[in-house]
């Protein structure tokens, strides 16, 4: 494992950039950045398009790593290049900021209220070339409806998976999102506390992972898990909430840093010169990185 880049990930200024949308919500994000799915005709250009995107943005003199403590990439991402480097390469050593790995391949079909993650196969040959390419951990997401025996279900499949990436020398981003549409969030919430806190104080001594949790309906629920000895970082996904509202509520959750990815991307559009791009990217970097109390 790479010292610096633990040492940036634990307690780096700055947030996560999540930069992960795969196929199925490739074609939405490619809309808002203002490109109709009647400009591609197929999966390559499609993801030629999306690539095109990720590298605008990260090589965007506003994407600094004073501000950004990390990226998620999509694995087509980290098998391409920015610039003439490998895009993990290129995002540790240009930049200064902490390479992440999507390695989940969709959700599962809803069951006792919440979708566990599908098979990931070839999951050991993923993890292994991804530390061959300088990625530091993984991100893996699981959604939750409502309380019940399908959390437990999600939090269980997450640290077994989770064990597995810590056997390969990485951080899993352990992702247990809870829709924040749920008629019962808050009771979903405090369920998930005590399942999380059970699971990392299940983890060997040499063990630590990150977690990326909706932001609560109660204020610092998760902070026994941000000072937890076991959590290298606990960061919030956006969720769905506009980046003002997210931003809101982060800033109200001590320690919790953000791991955005619609809310970062908010208000850019390929039609923007660059100047207006960067300019557009920045404020949404400053905005979010204040919330993150950097």
């Amino acid at each position: 494992m790479n010292t610096e880049q633990f040492k940036k990930a634990k307690s780096g200024a700055g947030f996560i950039a999540a930069l992960d949308q795969s196929g199925g919500s490739t074609p939405k994000a490619l809309k808002l950045y203002g490109i109709e799915e009647s400009a591609y005709s197929n999966d390559t250009e499609m993801f030629d398009l999306v690539h095109e995107m990720r590298s605008r943005i990260i090589t965007s003199p506003a994407f600094d790593g004073d501000r950004i403590m990390g990226a998620i990439l999509f694995e087509m991402t980290m098998d391409r290049e920015i610039e003439g480097r490998p895009t993990a390469d290129y995002l540790w050593n240009v930049k200064h900021i902490v390479p992440f790995l999507k390695v989940d391949k969709g959700l599962a079909d809803e069951q006792d209220g919440a979708q566990v993650m599908k098979p990931i196969a070839g999951l050991d040959d993923l993890l292994a070339r991804a530390r061959d390419n300088g990625v530091f951990g993984t991100k893996m997401r699981s959604v939750i409806k409502l309380p019940g025996a399908g959390l437990d279900a999600v939090v269980e499949q997450q640290f077994e998976i989770g064990r597995q990436i810590l056997g390969a020398g990485l951080v899993p981003i352990i992702e247990p999102e809870v829709d924040i549409h749920s008629p019962q969030k808050a009771e979903a919430e405090e369920q998930l506390k005590a399942a999380l806190l059970a699971g990392v104080n299940g983890l060997a001594d040499d063990q630590a992972v990150m977690l990326k949790l909706t932001l609560p309906d109660t204020d610092n629920l998760y902070s026994e898990l941000v000072s937890h000895p076991k959590v290298v970082r606990v960061v919030a996904l956006s969720g769905g909430y506009s980046r003002d509202e997210a931003c809101e509520k982060l800033a109200r959750n001590n320690g919790v840093i953000a791991s955005f990815s619609r809310a970062l991307t908010e208000g850019l559009t390929v039609q923007q010169s660059d100047r207006e791009f960067n300019a557009t990217l920045d404020a949404a970097i400053a905005e979010i990185a204040k919330a993150s109390g950097t």
